[in-house]
């Protein structure tokens, strides 16, 4: 081989080694970049994943000074210009947007409070009249003397209230972490502890210093014209310790015990363990009566009506209510105050800091016409 050959070769080599070395060079690059592009777009992921508090994503003056303020730093004299509780009255009250953000939850993991007719209230006790019975009326001629009509009786729903409260703790290290999205964490952890508390309330609380529950009235075989006002109407399934053989015909009966104008807008309540047995059951020509939502967001069905799951509705046992059928937005009112109060407690468990989180919620039955029950009975 010549040395000029012996030139070229070489030459050609040290070409492809600086080439590869280039190639290589540009493929890490473009990793970097690649990198840092799924660096971004987590970021900007889980920033459209947290609830908006302000409207246009950043903190007003408000939320700012009660945040980064008075939760993580337990600075009160922040708030004394834009709240007006103080510490001693029990904590400060929740910004607006703070407490929307934690309705939003309470309705979406509360399964009575989704179904039922909630009112705001700026006192401690809310009072409502309604009618026990139809407005007297008559028929006259165009120009007959209009007599004087029976006057309609009334009942004052005054539902039983008490405070509730959640306490969850935060280690300080995480609130003097910038990237902890406390607004976010709090308003979870507070309606997860109201949801649990509430939703055992408005199905069997007993009325003292706590919600009436719908399963704790009083109840009977009579139907809306003997029943007595507050009373709900239940029917029986037949069988001392089960739903029975023919259940599917009571479940059907339970439905046409409601007035027409309540079974618009009426849900079956009941938890996970019943709707198991309920699925099963068939009709006489083998096709179950229990549907699945055939879209996503659309709620299971049950001869036609949304089922709604409950897990502190009982089970099937003699004597239990283990379903419920109704307008609970007719039959079923909870009133709250408005506002939720918080309480730093830096001191009770250090290292934690907790957020005593209080609301005061009541609730009753409004009309007992709205709500059937089946009882498991011989």
């Amino acid at each position: 081989m010549s040395m000029e050959s012996s030139t070229e070769t070489l030459d050609a080599s040290f070409d492809l080694v600086t080439r590869q070395e280039t190639t290589e060079q540009a493929v890490a690059a473009l990793q970097g970049d690649v990198e840092d592009v799924k660096s971004r777009l987590d970021r900007v992921s889980r920033a459209a994943g947290r609830p908006l508090i302000g409207g246009d994503g950043t903190l007003s003056p408000e939320i700012k000074g009660f945040v980064d303020g008075y939760l993580r730093k337990g600075r009160e004299n922040e708030l004394k210009s834009i709240n007006g509780l103080t510490s001693a009255e029990g904590g400060y009250a929740v910004p607006r947007q703070i407490d929307a953000a934690i309705a939003a939850h309470l309705k979406s993991i509360s399964p009575i409070r989704s179904i039922a007719q909630v009112v705001q209230t700026g006192s401690a006790g809310y009072r409502k009249l309604v009618t026990t019975g139809n407005t007297a009326s008559g028929w006259v001629s165009e120009t007959a003397a209009r007599p004087e009509t029976a006057t309609p009786s009334f009942a004052e729903i005054v539902p039983p209230s008490g405070e509730l409260y959640a306490n969850p703790a935060a280690s300080q290290a995480m609130l003097d972490d910038a990237m902890f999205d406390l607004e976010a964490w709090l308003a979870d952890e507070i309606a997860m502890e109201f949801a649990r508390a509430e939703g055992a309330a408005f199905i069997n609380g007993n009325g003292t210093n706590r919600p009436k529950g719908f399963l704790t009235a009083n109840t009977s075989l009579q139907d809306d014209t003997a029943r007595p006002f507050g009373t709900l109407q239940h029917l029986v399934s037949g069988e001392a310790a089960g739903l029975g053989s023919v259940i599917e015909l009571v479940l059907i009966d339970l439905v046409h015990s409601l007035k027409s104008g309540h079974r618009q807008g009426a849900s079956w309540v009941m938890n996970s363990a019943t709707l198991a047995e309920v699925r099963k059951l068939k009709a006489a020509d083998g096709s179950f009566i229990w549907q699945p939502g055939l879209v996503e967001g659309q709620p299971d069905r049950l001869l036609g009506y949304p089922v709604v799951e409950a897990e502190d509705m009982p089970d099937v046992a003699a004597g239990a209510f283990p379903i419920a059928f109704g307008n609970f937005r007719a039959g079923y009112l909870i009133a709250e105050r408005s506002a939720t109060t918080i309480l730093r407690d830096p001191f009770t468990n250090k290292p934690f800091v907790h957020f005593y989180a209080t609301k005061r919620i009541g609730g009753q039955v409004l009309d007992s016409d709205a709500i059937k029950l089946l009882k498991i009975s011989a």
